[in-house]
């Protein structure tokens, strides 16, 4: 619509009578969301924004495509736009991220999630996943002072997998074999006392020295405290890194130790443990495979952290690493 246009119909607005100006209203909702989406896109990529293609940031701007601005770099030619590269590039429906954003802050189950954003369950599924593929990256660069960490099971789960690797069981099942065994996926999680929390899926069966190396020992202070119970492997790993390293003996039934004016336990993380479980219990299981991701979801909800939809829709296309 040119200018002169608009501007008649723009004066025309104040004689719509109330039925009028709601069914106006209803009609500019849906454009309105896009608008902010893309405003939010533009602004969490713009201060790194360069070629997906060769990383140069000389760019010109080149046309729309998509409701997106698109850019043309300056060295090879590629055209592209603020998704490009991300894993929401080529998703349809923008209109409708903020909202699902909302679904995500709400940890609804992927059907009630479809029917509040109105979309079919598949989309909401593979939306659940794109967002949260980088929403699990944003953690602490370093956790330092008393560091507690301890790890948790989870029954393996390979729902939605085509071909099995086991015979099937019920969902809900039991492990075959008593105690930590391979059915069991190990979760590591390493909080320090200002809340500041790592965590990694580390495999399957009981955790290993190897395992510390690998997922605790880059963000781990090395002039931390490190408090665990008293696995073999964290004297293993402590000992070799030259880490400071307390044991708490919880099969004696120990639950505190006393260092000074230092109490020294593993209770914080002992119960995030627990909020994480019964979290993860209104999903109706989920699968090993994307563990990783809920650990993410469920640390960006901790202490609520993350607390506005826009703010978890730019995590989601921009990864963020902040202290807390």
């Amino acid at each position: 619509m040119k200018a002169p246009r608009f501007n008649s119909w723009f004066a025309r607005l104040p004689s719509l009578n109330q039925p009028q100006r709601r069914q106006v209203l209803d009609a500019l909702h849906p454009a309105a969301g896009l608008d902010q989406v893309v405003a939010l896109i533009a602004q969490a990529r713009a201060p790194a924004r360069c070629c997906p293609s060769c990383g140069n940031e000389r760019c010109h701007r080149h046309g729309f495509a998509n409701d997106l601005q698109r850019f043309r770099c300056c060295v090879c030619g590629r055209t592209f736009n603020d998704l490009s590269g991300t894993l929401l590039a080529r998703l349809r429906l923008k209109a409708k991220w903020l909202a699902y954003s909302q679904v995500l802050l709400d940890s609804l189950p992927v059907r009630k999630a479809a029917d509040r954003i109105g979309v079919h369950r598949t989309t909401a599924f593979r939306w659940r996943h794109r967002f949260l593929a980088w929403v699990k990256f944003d953690r602490p660069t370093s956790i330092n002072g008393i560091v507690e960490a301890d790890e948790t099971f989870l029954l393996e789960s390979q729902k939605g997998a085509r071909k099995l690797d086991r015979p099937p069981r019920r969902r809900g099942g039991r492990a075959t074999r008593r105690g930590i065994s391979s059915e069991l996926d190990c979760i590591l999680v390493a909080r320090d006392r200002n809340g500041r929390t790592i965590d990694a899926v580390t495999g399957r069966g009981a955790l290993t020295a190897a395992q510390l190396e690998r997922d605790l020992l880059p963000r781990l202070d090395p002039q931390a405290l490190l408090v665990s119970d008293s696995h073999a492997a964290y004297r293993a790993f402590a000992r070799k890194h030259k880490i400071a390293h307390a044991a708490i003996n919880l099969r004696a039934g120990v639950r505190i130790k006393h260092l000074g004016h230092l109490a020294i336990h593993v209770q914080n993380v002992n119960a995030y443990h627990e909020r994480f479980k019964a979290w993860l219990t209104g999903f109706r299981g989920v699968a090993s495979r994307y563990l990783p991701n809920y650990l993410g979801w469920r640390w960006a909800l901790d202490g609520r952290r993350v607390s506005s939809p826009e703010h978890l829709f730019c995590i989601a296309i921009s990864v963020i690493n902040r202290e807390r």
